[in-house]
């Protein structure tokens, strides 16, 4: 009776950790459906409250050297909804936040851009990106000051300077200027 049980048991785990390695085997998943990939991690952040500061994400440049350009005029009656954070083409863009990679990829205005969910559910847009981290997929998990990508102008801005936009948007509010969040370590001072 005990091998009997033993077999199935044996059986049962190697069902198991076939099961296991197959799901691994699956393309990562994309948009918020990363949040399959670490469901723990996911209701993690969830419950996780959004906090600020929040550092630059862009190498080497200080808070201090940042404008404001949250609700500038944009063509087709648009307005922005960021903060462009200048830099050399190059520079290593870092996640401003630990959190899930929910997408890389391309879009009309943003050209290369990855989002990453942080706390509170809180979705971070970086964009104009010359390329991305060499090892980043959607539904990876990182944390905070990775290197996601590199300064660029892709997108709408290839008649720019290459910068990053960064873009907040939090649950149940749509877009939130990142700006305040950026250089409030110099207000707190």
């Amino acid at each position: 009776m005990n091998i009997l049980i033993s077999k199935r048991l044996a059986g049962l785990a190697l069902g198991l950790s076939l099961s296991v390695l197959l799901v691994g085997c699956q393309p990562p998943p994309s948009g918020d459906a990363a949040g399959m990939r670490y469901p723990m991690l996911y209701l993690k952040l969830q419950q996780q409250e959004f906090m600020a500061p929040l550092p630059v994400p862009v190498e080497g440049v200080q808070a201090r050297q940042i404008s404001d350009t949250w609700g500038a005029a944009r063509s087709e009656g648009r307005r922005h909804e960021g903060t462009d954070i200048f830099a050399k083409r190059g520079t290593p863009v870092r996640s401003t936040t630990a959190g899930i990679v929910s997408r890389v990829g391309t879009n009309n205005l943003g050209g290369k851009v990855v989002w990453v969910i942080g706390p509170g559910l809180s979705h971070h847009y970086y964009a104009h990106l010359e390329d991305y981290a060499a090892e980043i997929q959607e539904g990876d998990w990182i944390e905070a000051g990775e290197i996601i990508g590199y300064v660029g102008n892709s997108g709408n801005a290839q008649n720019t300077p290459p910068h990053l936009h960064y873009g907040i948007y939090l649950s149940g509010q749509g877009a939130v200027n990142p700006y305040p969040y950026l250089v409030q370590e110099l207000t707190d001072e």
